[in-house]
């Protein structure tokens, strides 16, 4: 199987190792295992479900192009985001901050002018 399906599997639970779930998707397991793998499956009941509906996919290369068709949507999603932030995002540019200090050392100047010109009065 692919390593996006072994990824998925492997955030499913911290108890059971990747290749356990595979076997158990697979029917490949002895029984003593395959109950070991249930009840650790029946503490976690997020696990369970995304293990049952694992486990309808007839094909089990169906699941592959699944994952593939999921992780496609997903980059898309994500890069719509970022294009959305950064057009969000304030370009640099340093004119701004130069046009910035300028207005005020000219705003400091007149403030210094205008004390000064009232003290002589």
């Amino acid at each position: 199987m692919s390593g996006d399906l072994k990824d998925i599997l492997s955030s499913l639970s911290q108890d059971i190792d990747q290749e356990t779930l595979l076997q158990y998707l697979q029917n490949k397991l002895p029984e003593a295992k395959k109950h070991e793998v249930e009840k650790i499956l029946l503490e976690n009941e997020f696990a369970e479900d995304a293990l049952e509906g694992l486990s309808k996919f007839g094909d089990k290369q169906e699941i592959n192009s699944m994952v593939d068709q999921l992780n496609k949507d997903l980059r898309k999603k994500l890069e719509k985001k970022k294009e959305f932030r950064n057009k969000l995002r304030l370009k640099e540019q340093p004119w701004i901050y130069i046009v910035a200090i300028i207005i005020l050392m000219l705003i400091i100047i007149a403030y210094i002018l205008v004390r000064s010109k009232l003290l002589n009065s």
